[in-house]
């Protein structure tokens, strides 16, 4: 049998190191010797001795977060001995490997995959969506391990090392050491009082040092399960 399905390309790309990697741009390769966190509908295909387990958001304190906040990873632990095959909607993947003292905020529509070495928590974004009607929470993670992440086409990584600004719903992640916050950026005017708009008012700003991963597509808002005055005042002790 004879084709170009059959390229060496598109073969089962093997390595003797567990852990995750690239079979291609739109699918991650897990060699499983132990476990690992997936978002929870990814696996597309496994060969081995492979069990899943649904986790929610990762606990309780987590699940609570994940509910007011409409922000979270629905998650499965995959454990024991196989190779795994992860997948979202053909949304390009990345690797990413975190070392002690990296910490990166991510929204969680875009986690596909990490170790469980790594930790996480959900943590408020400050000053971004308040007037942007995006997410106002994100998902920390901080540790050592990789975590796969995904983008909706290829996306640009801009340093900041001046003021630097973004669409809420285009950004994807960025360091967690930056100071966010927001900026009108469409001007006041009479066509903005008759209704007129350009559809940018207000962008997520960017301080510090560090960089912001940008895709080329807009994440529809994240809407919470009640208000955001109600999600703020629920959510001051867990925030904490």
């Amino acid at each position: 049998m004879r084709s170009e399905l059959f390229s060496a390309e598109n073969l089962e790309k093997e390595s003797a190191q567990p852990g995750m990697r690239l079979q291609n741009s739109k699918m991650l390769k897990v060699e499983l010797n132990g476990e690992v966190m997936a978002r929870v509908g990814s696996m597309v295909a496994y060969q081995g001795q492979v069990q899943f387990q649904a986790l929610g958001s990762g606990g309780l304190g987590k699940f609570l977060k994940q509910k007011l906040t409409g922000e979270g990873v629905p998650l499965m632990k995959v454990s024991g001995r196989g190779d795994v095959f992860l997948a979202d909607f053909a949304k390009d993947v990345h690797v990413i490997d975190l070392e002690p003292g990296d910490a990166l905020s991510i929204n969680g529509s875009s986690v596909l995959a990490f170790d469980s070495t790594l930790q996480y928590d959900i943590r408020m974004v400050g000053g971004a969506g308040m007037a942007s009607s995006s997410g106002l929470f994100n998902c920390v993670f901080s540790g050592y391990g990789r975590i796969a992440i995904t983008t909706k086409g290829t996306p640009v990584v801009l340093s900041v090392d001046a003021p630097t600004y973004v669409d809420p719903q285009a950004a994807v992640c960025w360091s967690a050491n930056l100071q966010t916050g927001y900026h009108r950026a469409e001007q006041l005017s009479l066509g903005t009082l008759l209704g007129r708009s350009t559809g940018e008012a207000f962008t997520m700003s960017f301080a510090g040092q560090g960089f912001v991963v940008v895709q080329p597509s807009e994440e529809p808002p994240v809407m919470g399960s009640g208000s955001q005055e109600q999600q703020g005042g629920l959510l001051g002790g867990l925030l904490s």
